[in-house]
């Protein structure tokens, strides 16, 4: 009868640490492919400090389009900061700011002819000069040439007390035949008019 319970006592030892063994042996192979998903899983994908964006409109026959990559502010002082007082700029991100128009303009009493142009401004704290040039695919700043501008005037900068965390661009449609093109950014806005020739 001991020789009974003494087998019994073995066989349920061995019994218990066959079980232990496996699920330590589980929790392995758990662990392993925890570890292999985490190596093959993609990164995740970061959103770009300035996504690429475009604004577009239709006025009467007129189709005016406006692509530009949009900076954000991300606590920076942007005008008289990051971006100097009285020097170019691209007005945008990376490559050059460009607009298109199907139509001839009339801006600030001058005809800009159908086409794409790269549009470029120089801030400052009174007035800031717009500028439409015929290079349209640049880098930046990188290759601007006054002696392409083929567009020049002035706009005052309007201060808001709203926040415009990210560069934007607006066309509005004013009249069948006109409309305004805006720029914002921080709290700083320009305008300006513009007809269909």
């Amino acid at each position: 009868m001991n020789k009974y319970i003494l087998l019994s006592a073995v066989l349920i030892i061995i019994l218990i640490v066959s079980c232990k063994q496996e699920v330590k042996e589980n929790k392995e192979v758990v662990t392993k492919e925890l570890e292999t998903g985490s190596q093959t899983a993609e990164p995740d994908k970061k959103k770009p400090l300035s996504p690429h964006t475009e604004t577009m409109a239709m006025i009467g026959d007129a189709h005016i389009h406006i692509n530009y990559s949009s900076p954000g502010v991300r606590n920076r002082i942007i005008f008289g900061g990051l971006l100097a007082y009285d020097q170019v700029w691209q007005a945008g991100a990376h490559m050059a700011t460009w607009l298109e128009t199907n139509k001839d303009l009339t801006i600030d009493g001058k005809v800009l002819i159908s086409g794409k142009y790269g549009f470029f401004v120089i801030p400052n704290k009174e007035e800031w000069t717009v500028i439409f040039n015929r290079n349209w695919n640049q880098h930046g700043k990188d290759d601007y040439d006054s002696s392409d501008d083929v567009l020049r005037f002035k706009v005052t900068p309007k201060i808001s007390e709203e926040f415009q965390e990210h560069l934007e661009y607006k066309v509005k449609k004013t009249t069948e035949t006109s409309g305004t093109i805006s720029m914002s950014w921080e709290k700083v806005t320009i305008e300006f008019p513009f007809e269909i020739k």
